[in-house]
């Protein structure tokens, strides 16, 4: 009985080191395109410099309304960068993985706004990325969540 009990015990525990490699991720899993949580834009992740980025590659509406041209960046506080067009545009900034499940240090840009807040990113499920931005500490913040574009 004894015996038997071991072997149990012993296959549990050998298991959670399998388990455990189930949950991390790799640096690169964040590449491709997302859907943002207002499904209005893809922003495709990519790497340079081993740092992670991302750009607006889709709009849904490309067209400004009012002007009957392309969208530009004109809520950014900066003169020089209001006629920046929107497709293309660069709203994530240097996020580094954190060689477990989290991308951090980064900086998220919102065009609607203009304004640019720290963030991180981290996976809510194999297709959503949970993506928070805030101001200070994270606390105060807004979670958005992206699905992946296949």
């Amino acid at each position: 009985m004894k015996r038997q009990l071991f072997i149990f015990l012993l296959g549990v525990f050998m298991t959670f080191p399998v388990l455990e490699g189930f949950s991390q991720h790799k640096a690169d899993d964040v590449l491709g395109v997302w859907l943002n949580q207002d499904k209005d834009a893809h922003v495709e992740m990519f790497k340079r410099n081993g740092k992670i980025f991302g750009k607006i590659v889709w709009l849904k509406e490309p067209i400004d309304s009012e002007t009957g041209k392309p969208k530009v960046d004109k809520h950014n506080p900066d003169a020089a960068k209001k006629t920046r067009p929107t497709l293309g545009l660069e709203i994530l900034t240097s996020f580094v993985f954190d060689g477990d499940d989290e991308w951090s240090d980064g900086e998220i840009y919102d065009p609607k706004t203009g304004k640019t807040y720290s963030c991180y990113m981290e996976f809510d499920s194999k297709d959503v990325l949970k993506i928070r931005g805030y101001i200070g500490v994270s606390l105060l913040g807004r979670t958005t969540y992206w699905t992946r574009v296949k």
